[in-house]
């Protein structure tokens, strides 16, 4: 016996349905991002990295399992993204936190278009539920950038490596919510 299809009123429109689809596309790749850049970091030698990284790949699953609930809550289909282009292989931990910082602002970017999107068209009730993903966004940029900063302020030379390896994992102590 063949299911029919459920159409259930919405409150989404089509075009607010497709940036969110895309916003998930933006969690799961960054989740699956630093799910490679942890496996990296542990191959490595890296382990405070790798941990920091399995943590947060699995928080940025957390981001992306809130928009699917979110879209199809309010009546709309959330679609699991297909995640192909990951990068598997760094030239040093410094480009691994340089290519997060550079994602974590393309993640703000695109929130800040679907909270621009959301205000234009009146819709309050996305723009709010948006609103904790663009704190959310500051603490993950911040928590990047500081990352970044650890190989200026430490450097890399003799223990350096080893001294920002042991550091990245105080990061989250310092930023709130320890960037989730």
């Amino acid at each position: 016996m063949e299911r029919q299809k459920v159409t259930a009123k919405r409150s989404l429109t089509e075009d607010t349905e497709k940036l969110l689809n895309d916003q998930i596309r933006m969690e799961a790749l960054s989740s699956a991002a630093y799910l490679s850049m942890a496996s990296w970091c542990e191959m490595t030698g890296y382990e405070n990295s790798a941990k920091f990284l399995y943590m947060h790949s699995e928080e940025e699953r957390q981001h992306m399992l809130k928009l699917f609930h979110y879209i199809n809550d309010a009546g709309g289909h959330a679609i699991q993204p297909d995640i192909t282009e990951l990068k598997h292989h760094f030239s040093s931990l410094k480009e691994v936190f340089e290519e997060i910082l550079n994602h974590e602002i393309e993640v703000t970017v695109s929130i800040n278009n679907i909270v621009d999107h959301c205000y234009k068209i009146k819709d309050y009730t996305t723009m709010s539920f948006l609103n904790w993903y663009v704190e959310e966004q500051r603490e993950e940029e911040t928590l990047a950038r500081r990352a970044v900063e650890l190989f200026d302020i430490i450097g890399e030379d003799g223990m350096g490596l080893w001294t920002i390896d042991k550091e990245i994992l105080n990061l989250r102590k310092e930023v709130p919510n320890g960037g989730q």
